[in-house]
């Protein structure tokens, strides 16, 4: 069985192209996005809908939209998540195409990380919360490679990772069963002027359809406004604005700022990828959506 990854930066159109192959090849989307597991966080986190929609026919996608907002979603989750999908995609005779820009996610699948399920320490919390950011950051990072800095957003996340890193220590883990496949990587990337374009221009869009709205709906269905906040990006930024630490025109200038420099950890953590085995197939992302779908047929020896 083949497994085709398309990865990429933010606003690079991954979810269109995935789609698109998708209904070329008979497949079905996988997403490795972690925050797109969420219900109800749609605009900030880029759920384009109909971007799953070719030709009319919608095309089938998994680990999205499958939790509540502030119920937890580790990587054990996703692996747990990936695994039934792909055996169900499998099963149909279909293609799964994992697609997506969490670095962590698409890494543990490619290079089939160990993983155990690692339970709350009650012990090491209470010893934790005693610490400030700063220290929690200089504990984590004793620890591991902070590349993941989702982790270090808020104090409970990096509690979280704390607890995860010190528990496998503690705990070397057996391999899991991860399914069988033979990989093909693709990436999609613009030139940097480019793509900075690109993420100014739909941040305009996503707020001028709502998204401070999403925000405030979300608050207001009980969400914590903390919680929201260690979500990063769109939901820390219009939550501080919602909650009038800064004014609209700061929001936008200190999102923009962070969505681009978001964009170039997700490069960093891609190039480590392609640095340590596994070899990304990248397009230019200029090229009209067929044409990148029939790259990666060809490239991937994949029925037309």
């Amino acid at each position: 069985m083949k497994l085709i990854t398309i990865l990429g930066p933010t606003a690079t159109g991954k979810t269109k192209l995935a789609a698109h192959l998708a209904y070329r090849i008979k497949g079905e989307i996988i997403s490795a996005d972690s925050r797109q597991v969420f219900r109800k966080m749609n605009i900030g986190t880029g759920k384009d809908y109909e971007d799953y929609i070719v030709e009319s026919t919608p095309i089938p996608f998994h680990l999205v939209d499958i939790m509540n907002p502030g119920e937890e979603f580790s990587v054990f989750d996703f692996y747990k998540g990936f695994t039934n999908a792909f055996y169900e995609i499998s099963e149909k005779g279909k293609l799964p195409i994992l697609c997506g820009g969490t670095g962590l996610y698409l890494e543990s699948v490619l290079k089939r990380y160990m993983l155990l399920e690692v339970p709350e320490n009650i012990d090491l919390r209470k010893e934790l919360s005693t610490k400030d950011e700063k220290e929690l950051i200089q504990i984590l990072s004793n620890l591991r490679s902070l590349h993941n800095t989702t982790d270090t957003v808020s104090k409970d996340r990096l509690i979280r990772a704390i607890e995860i890193e010190s528990f496998h220590k503690g705990n070397p883990a057996k391999q899991p069963q991860w399914p069988e496949f033979k990989s093909y990587v693709f990436g999609v990337n613009y030139e940097r002027s480019v793509l900075m374009e690109r993420i100014t221009s739909r941040l305009k869009a996503r707020l001028d359809n709502g998204m401070v709205e999403e925000v405030e709906s979300l608050i207001k269905s009980g969400v914590k406004k903390n919680k929201l906040k260690s979500y990063g990006l769109e939901y820390k930024y219009v939550t501080q604005y919602l909650e009038k630490e800064i004014d609209y025109g700061e929001m936008f200038r200190l999102l923009n700022i962070a969505i681009h420099q978001f964009s170039k950890r997700q490069m960093t953590w891609f190039r480590k990828m392609d640095r340590n085995g596994i070899n990304i197939f990248w397009i230019d992302g200029n090229l009209p959506v067929e044409d990148k779908v029939n790259l990666i047929v060809k490239k991937a020896q994949l029925i037309n």
